[in-house]
């Protein structure tokens, strides 16, 4: 797990912003508190819905239906171009780190790139994890490259932003939680949290002709 979380494990992450960079250009995040309550909104949302994805995938759910699942709860454009893409990056990796026929067959049956999250369970399933684990790695993936793209974005005191995820940690706990209770459930009771500002903040960026990130 802490392999899978590891910002150098070579994901293609770094180059994404999760939506900060939009939220900075609005004057929405400033300091060190507009990012702790931007990256608690995104956990609540967007990573709650993530880590359901990610731990149904761990706990052996069809990928494809959880495929399907995570299209439908991506209402932007470039939110799923995004997803996809990173999923793709990360098939790469975690085929060479944790070689295994379902992640073979994932790849094969998405050739552009499954979801993220999806490849992200499923990568924790060939790694050994369980749903916990996987929901866990997607909760922190949720703030955790917001928090290191404010430090570069806004010169932010690095100490400060590290201890605004030290202090979410709870929080991430109990939403990896949630996030593995209902993948236990099946495909129908997975979340399906939404953040309306950062899909329009999304399709914003991605029309910008100068960006520090990719998304």
């Amino acid at each position: 797990m802490l392999v899978l979380c590891d910002g150098r494990f070579p994901a293609g992450g770094h180059a994404h912003s999760g939506g900060v960079e939009a939220a900075v250009k609005a004057g929405r995040v400033r300091d060190a508190d507009d990012l702790a309550a931007f990256c608690r909104g995104r956990l609540h949302t967007t990573g709650l819905t993530a880590a359901g994805l990610a731990a149904a995938a761990a706990l052996g759910h069809d990928p494809v239906v959880l495929d399907a699942a995570a299209d439908a709860r991506t209402p932007s454009p470039a939110l799923r171009a995004t997803s996809r893409k990173l999923g793709r990056q990360l098939m790469r990796a975690a085929r060479a780190a944790w070689p295994a026929p379902g992640l073979d067959a994932l790849a094969a049956a998405f050739p552009r790139g499954a979801h993220q999250p999806v490849v992200l369970g499923s990568a924790a399933r060939a790694a050994g994890l369980g749903p916990e684990d996987a929901a866990h790695c997607a909760a922190y993936e949720a703030v955790g490259g917001a928090a290191t793209a404010a430090v570069r974005l806004l010169s932010l005191d690095p100490f400060r932003a590290t201890a605004v995820l030290a202090r979410l940690a709870p929080e991430m706990d109990q939403v990896a939680a949630a996030a593995a209770a209902a993948a236990r459930r099946g495909v129908d009771d997975l979340p399906a949290a939404s953040a309306p500002l950062l899909d329009i903040w999304a399709e914003q960026h991605a029309a910008w002709p100068v960006r520090l990130f990719a998304s």
